[in-house]
């Protein structure tokens, strides 16, 4: 099979490349994430300027009409870099639900400000009794005076510090973890009745928890049918895995090739360390359990380029799993090779490691995955 990419892609891929070696180095990182701000702005308008925004939306929408290929093409890079953007958040869950489901005015109020970097956007779809289950859920929609009456509580709403939207499920009808009756709306983060808590997470990112306490909405504000929203959510979630990882991916390559040149300059014994052949298997199966991610990371974005179904959702989940392995089986690795440093806030080992993990943890673990390959 061909895995190479087009002219384009590359392009694509050697802009980000591009920017994460002259403008986006590992002490450029630390000062925004220890500053008071969840993001560096600056970042995010050239993010915009350079069309890193509009990629997966459609031409008439303001975007270039990217696909699944060039999402892992873009997310691999922006893994090596270790971005705490909120292009995650933005980009590919909120904006993936308006991509697929939003109507002409709903696009034209929130999606074109996220394609010209003037807005923020969340997906509020997580609960604390859901696990990964969408369709659980508590937070109910009412009709309400002619629209919508939102009552609920959401759990690590990605980006929700920063929201100008929020894109909210909760259930329109049925029971509280039927597949119908799971409907999604648009609504804006100042609306009255929401509140949030804001915190940092451990990968250096900002979440929410979002309380809706009689927000009321207009009619207009759902987003797609009346309880169809749970296979847009699936979809976008999916995509969301895709993405996650192809960055995990990128992580992976980061750590093993740091380790390698770390192995041949730190000396034990009278000699480097990578002379040691238990040592030098260690990073062999490094660089394998790397091999096997990305591998499954073309398999799943073929078949996600395919058109969405059980094929691709096997597919995403089959590449979750292996993430969720070879990241664990890298990040251990890398920091035991590393000794202490690797333990250290200074060195980047540990922070790759701790973006790992919360990727394998995000939109379902190993467990889950494989269960739902099986049921697939």
């Amino acid at each position: 099979m061909d895995f190479s990419f087009s002219e384009e892609q590359t392009l694509l891929k050697e802009s980000i490349e591009r920017f994460i070696q002259n403008d986006y180095g590992f002490n450029e990182r630390q000062k925004t994430v220890q500053s008071e701000a969840d993001f560096n702005a600056d970042h995010w308008q050239t993010f915009a300027e350079l069309g890193w925004l509009a990629v997966p939306f459609a031409e008439e929408d303001g975007g270039f009409g990217g696909g699944p290929v060039e999402s892992i093409a873009m997310w691999e890079q922006f893994g090596k870099g270790l971005l705490v953007e909120p292009l995650l958040a933005t980009v590919v869950l909120a904006g993936g639900a308006l991509r697929l489901a939003g109507t002409k005015a709903q696009k034209q109020a929130a999606l074109t400000g996220i394609v010209t970097g003037e807005c923020q956007a969340a997906l509020a779809f997580a609960e604390p009794q859901g696990r990964y289950n969408l369709a659980d859920l508590t937070t109910a929609a009412m009709r309400h005076n002619g629209g919508w009456r939102l009552n609920g509580y959401k759990a690590v709403t990605l980006n929700g510090p920063s929201a100008d939207w929020l894109v909210v499920s909760a259930r329109s009808a049925g029971a509280q973890r039927d597949v119908a009756g799971v409907s999604l709306f648009l609504v804006p983060a100042n609306a009255d009745g929401i509140s949030r808590r804001n915190y940092p997470t451990v990968d250096g990112f900002a979440a929410s928890e979002v309380t809706l306490e009689d927000v009321d909405l207009d009619a207009d504000a759902l987003l797609g049918e009346e309880g169809g929203g749970l296979p847009v959510l699936e979809q976008v979630i999916d995509e969301g895995i895709l993405a996650v990882g192809a960055e995990a991916v990128g992580c992976m390559e980061v750590l093993y090739k740091d380790t390698v040149e770390y192995c041949k300059t730190r000396k034990q014994f009278g000699q480097p360390i990578g002379k040691f052949q238990v040592l030098q298997h260690r990073m062999v199966d490094m660089f394998m359990e790397y091999e096997q991610a990305k591998s499954l990371m073309y398999m799943a974005a073929m078949r996600m380029a395919e058109g969405y179904g059980p094929e691709a959702q096997k597919a995403v989940s089959a590449f979750k799993v292996q993430v969720g392995k070879s990241g664990r089986f890298v990040g251990q690795s890398a920091v035991q090779l590393h000794g202490g440093m690797g333990m250290t806030d200074e060195l980047n080992i540990g922070h790759y490691f701790k973006r790992l993990t919360m990727i394998d943890a995000l939109f379902g673990n190993v467990d889950h995955h494989l269960k739902r390959f099986g049921s697939l």
